[in-house]
């Protein structure tokens, strides 16, 4: 029986992207075709692939959840829904209400947490499920739009993950209450090598994930990418998923390439004629290293919040036309909508 076009079609369930065929022809393993159809890994154009890791905020929830399994039985991995939808096993040990699980980087050669160890220890209670946050997890020290003083850096993706898997082994075994306490032991060695102390967390690294998985960016980016970029007309440069998912969306027509935090590269490669599209944060710092100077604010996340937002926005836009009149650049939000376009 001949297997349709669209049977053979490869789609990354973590970003929607439809593989070319030509990359997919490229790839003779059928083994690594099956992970990226899977979502652990991102296929290139060359046809070999790149495996993703998992975030701190699905280490974390292994780790809650192995914890509180093992009040039943010992175990080795635990399965955790993560927040693009897919549920994937994670290696997680526990032993006697004890878990721990280590940050897995995939092929993100620069994750400065990888193999970062994090533990968690469940006690079972009358009632209710609460998970508390410990040593070697990082906390604010001064009040940012999502966060206040003392808040644990823990993202809402994060957070939710890490209490459905709590929740999901509670049910399991039957449990009325459990509480969880979560520690990385050494998470404040580690986080003092992070961008942490800039945006005003201390004592401790970030529990983030908005997928719940590691992209392998800098791998990522090989002279093939680049050469998408060269043979491409007036392509579409972004920095990350949320950009990725929106500028195909906004640019139907176009080639759009994730350049991650390589947008120099990227530009150049374009000559100069391209679209820069994405969130605030990465692609203001770039067109105004400065932005922040003399504004009060630590974080462009934090500058977003203020009246001044709009004008310095604007500002900064037209500014950067006209260093670079062939460039546009699309700011957006997290829900897609256009907050400024330099056109």
């Amino acid at each position: 029986m001949k297997v349709s076009d669209e049977m053979m079609k490869v789609h990354d369930p973590v970003t929607g992207f439809v593989y070319p065929d030509e990359w997919v022809r490229a790839c003779t393993d059928s083994h690594a075709l099956e992970q990226v159809r899977g979502g652990l890994a991102v296929l290139t154009s060359g046809g070999t692939i790149l495996k993703r890791g998992f975030t701190t905020g699905t280490t974390a929830a292994a780790a809650c959840k192995a914890a509180v399994l093992s009040l039943h039985e010992p175990v080795s991995s635990v399965c955790i829904a993560l927040p693009c939808g897919l549920r994937c096993e994670v290696p997680a040990e526990g032993r006697n209400g004890c878990g721990s699980a280590r940050k897995y980087p995939g092929d993100y050669a620069h994750d400065i947490t990888a193999d970062l160890l994090f533990c968690a220890e469940a006690t079972e209670t009358a009632s209710g499920i609460a998970v508390r946050a410990g040593e070697g997890i990082g906390r604010f020290v001064r009040k940012t739009p999502r966060y206040h003083i003392g808040d644990a850096a823990i993202s809402p993706p994060s957070w939710a993950t890490i209490r459905g898997a709590t929740e999901e082994a509670a049910r399991d075994l039957h449990l009325d209450g459990v509480t969880v306490r979560l520690t990385i032991p050494d998470g404040a060695a580690i986080g003092k090598q992070t961008l942490n102390p800039n945006v005003g967390v201390v004592g401790g690294v970030s529990v983030l994930g908005s997928t719940g998985l590691v992209e392998p960016w800098d791998d990522h980016l090989s002279e093939d990418v680049f050469g998408r970029i060269r043979s491409a007309k007036q392509p579409v440069l972004t920095t990350g998923r949320v950009g990725l998912r929106y500028a195909r969306m906004l640019f139907p027509e176009r080639e759009v390439v994730l350049v991650g935090k390589f947008m120099e590269r990227g530009i150049e490669a374009a000559g100069g004629e391209a679209v820069l599209c994405g969130l605030p944060a990465l692609i203001l710092k770039f067109i105004n290293p400065a932005i922040l100077d003399g504004t009060g604010y630590g974080t462009v996340e934090e500058l977003t919040q203020s009246p001044r937002w709009t004008d310095i926005m604007e500002q900064n836009l037209a500014d950067y036309k006209r260093c670079m009149p062939g460039m546009r650049v699309v700011i957006i939000d997290r829900e897609g909508r256009i907050q400024g376009d330099s056109n």
